[in-house]
């Protein structure tokens, strides 16, 4: 199966509406974060259900839809990928995770990155070494600091919450919204799990946080506390 086919698939699957609403969304425009990114109009559910059709593509293939300029293939390359990864031996494993990273400037925008990188980077990092992922926090391109935070969900379902502290601390004076609702969203998700932990290290950082991320990391929280919090009354 060529990557070929799968694009004549998804242009059968697009829709010029949706398209047009998804450019919009996507912030595709002139000095925007997605500026000339490029949108067939095909949503998630689709295209997860498509990359299940296409399991067993080579990566190869695989690899020629992740460096498209169209948007959707690469979300369904990945999902591909997140498929062959959840699949395969540790040498597969091994091979999708360096092939991830190795191809991140086209992982270019938040859901691209959002609906894998846990799935991948995280995964693969769940039982070894994070240090790649302090590389990433500390790089100039937005899309591998948000890979960065993104992949420590995998931990944070663990009830590992020391490298998403971490990583957040790093990321804690980024210039980025993006970064700062990616930080956030951590933190809240670490707080679902264990809000005393959460809240020792809002304590530390919140009066020198982003609005953004403290907005984001206090979402759950009882109505009167998330007021202290934000009138910097804790």
């Amino acid at each position: 199966m060529s990557a070929e086919i799968i694009r004549k698939k998804l242009q059968k699957l697009s829709n010029k509406k949706k398209a047009k609403i998804l450019q919009g969304f996507f912030k595709t425009g002139p000095g925007e974060y997605g500026e000339g990114d490029i949108f067939l109009g095909i949503t998630v559910p689709v295209l997860r259900k498509v990359s299940k059709e296409y399991a067993g593509v080579p990566l190869s293939e695989t690899v020629q839809l992740l460096k498209s300029s169209i948007h959707e293939e690469r979300l369904l390359s990945l999902f591909m990928l997140v498929h062959a990864f959840v699949k395969g031996e540790a040498a597969v494993r091994k091979k999708i995770f360096s092939l991830y990273l190795r191809n991140s400037k086209y992982i270019n925008n938040w859901d691209l990155v959002d609906l894998t990188a846990p799935n991948i980077v995280g995964a693969y990092l769940l039982d070894k070494s994070r240090k790649p992922l302090y590389a990433l926090a500390q790089s100039d391109n937005i899309w591998k600091r948000r890979i960065a935070m993104l992949a420590t969900f995998q931990f944070i379902k663990q009830q590992d919450f020391n490298d998403a502290l971490r990583i957040a601390r790093i990321l804690l004076r980024d210039e980025h919204d993006l970064i700062h609702k990616a930080v956030g969203w951590m933190l809240r998700e670490v707080g679902k799990r264990s809000q005393p932990v959460e809240e020792q290290f809002l304590k530390q950082h919140y009066k020198n946080m982003p609005r953004t991320m403290l907005r984001y990391a206090i979402e759950r929280f009882p109505e009167a506390r998330r007021k202290k919090y934000l009138k910097g009354e804790i």
